[in-house]
């Protein structure tokens, strides 16, 4: 893990100025335009002169606001849809997007989007069974397939594992109507905690190309019409060197939670950040009870001398700021006042802000309401998120 640089208490005393003037008193998710901007600028900087996409992952960034600040610095109308709800909301207000499947969802729910939406997306096929389902589904709905194959790079998360089991569903491919072949998909991200990185890479490179040649010589043309998509957040910067793929996923790079302080994110920035108002200030001094519950952890850990209970908690999230805060060993988590413990050192009164880190964005972003950004000093915008789904 790679730690990000510690973040100066100005700025969180600017932000908490900045929440109480926009009159927030309750959790919140909070998106700092200029960071955000500034890991979009890396993503950039990183891929120039790479040929490479960018596919923007929409589970990771659940907010339409969000997802089209991403896409439009970033020069892109490509997406990936993890569930079809966020599938449907992209259609509605995105109809010119060009959406790949980042996983194979069951034919029923996928003839249910059919039911109120038209743009065609490319659906992830990892098996030949799933293959005739879509075949039939997208006939009823009098859309082609557009199918992208799924192909095992080397992680063993499904999908199609050598070339003779790639050849024989493109076959089947061939014999059913109006089935579309896109391109292959190939997840990697977690080659990026793996202690053998660069062998790891390599054999992913061989398999992708691999895959490729198949397709390839199934289907002769050009084969810039394929959609070739690999990496993920932890690893699109090591495509940005070598490559099988034509386009690279990044979705959590442009906020980076904590799960993200990787080596290979170390040019980007945390963008976002959950605010919460402390409810409860205690010390072992004033409070009795206290003292019996914490006096003995606090005889060895001078880290539990302060006790806060904050509005809400329980959230996928690391406390960030003040520095020295912590989860509660003897409480444990709470999603209604949650404890965090603290030295002396910490100074938290009543209705201040501490601050947590999002430990990922796909699910963490979608429990507070509307994202807050955050810009010149000031909340300058409420960006509605997507329902809740899975």
């Amino acid at each position: 893990m790679a730690e990000p640089a510690p973040i100066d208490s100005g700025y969180f005393d600017g932000l908490s100025a900045a929440l109480k003037r926009a009159g927030v008193g309750a959790p919140v998710l909070v998106i700092d335009r200029a960071r955000l901007n500034a890991n979009i600028a890396a993503v950039k900087a990183k891929l120039a002169g790479s040929g490479l996409g960018t596919r923007v992952v929409v589970k990771s960034l659940p907010s339409h606001d969000l997802i089209e600040a991403v896409a439009q610095g970033s020069g892109t109308n490509r997406y990936m849809v993890f569930n079809t709800p966020m599938l449907a909301e992209i259609a509605a207000k995105t109809p010119q997007a060009d959406v790949l499947m980042g996983k194979p969802l069951t034919a029923v729910a996928a003839a249910e989007y059919y039911r109120s939406s038209r743009l065609n997306p490319q659906w992830l096929i990892d098996t030949p069974t799933r293959l005739k389902q879509y075949a039939a589904l997208t006939a009823a709905a009098g859309v082609p397939l557009r199918a992208n194959l799924e192909i095992d790079v080397g992680l063993h998360r499904g999908g199609f594992g050598d070339a003779a089991r790639l050849a024989e569903v493109l076959d089947l491919a061939a014999t059913l109507p109006n089935v579309e072949v896109t391109g292959l998909m190939g997840y990697d991200p977690h080659i990026a905690k793996v202690p053998d990185r660069s062998r790891a890479f390599a054999r992913m490179l061989k398999a992708y190309r691999d895959a490729q040649g198949v397709l390839e010589a199934k289907r002769p043309g050009d084969p810039a019409r394929f959609t070739y998509n690999s990496a993920g957040s932890p690893t699109y910067a090591l495509h940005a060197s070598e490559t099988a793929a034509n386009e690279v996923s990044i979705g959590s790079a442009f906020v980076k939670p904590t799960d993200f302080d990787l080596d290979t994110l170390a040019h980007h920035v945390p963008a976002a950040f959950i605010a919460t108002p402390v409810l409860k200030a205690l010390d072992r001094v004033q409070v009795p009870s206290l003292e019996k519950l914490t006096g003995l952890f606090a005889l060895f850990d001078p880290g539990v001398q302060q006790a806060f209970f904050i509005h809400g908690g329980h959230w996928l999230a690391k406390p960030d700021y003040p520095a020295g805060l912590d989860y509660s060993k003897l409480y444990g988590r709470s999603s209604n006042q949650e404890l965090l413990t603290a030295s002396n050192k910490v100074h938290l009164a009543p209705d201040d802000f501490v601050y947590l880190r999002p430990t990922q964005s796909e699910a963490v972003l979608l429990q507070f309401g509307d994202l807050l950004v955050y810009d010149n000093g000031e909340i300058t915008e409420r960006w509605p998120t997507f329902q809740i789904s899975a």
